[in-house]
């Protein structure tokens, strides 16, 4: 499977893909297939950033 360590902290956040794609501003099918393929550095980066904010919008309510 590709992009184990995108995978495993999108789990261990808590939220589901569907969230992490709504944030990245895409189809949760659209950020499945995207996972496919490893992502470059540059797109991990954002996948991180995208659960940074969900989590700051959790912790504001």
């Amino acid at each position: 499977m590709t992009n184990n360590e995108v995978r495993r902290a999108i789990r261990l956040s808590g939220f589901y893909f569907w969230q992490v794609a709504e944030k990245l501003g895409m189809t949760d099918s659209s950020f499945s297939r995207k996972l496919r393929k490893e992502l470059s550095e540059d797109e991990k980066q954002r996948v991180y950033g995208a659960l940074k904010k969900l989590e700051k919008e959790e912790l504001n309510g």
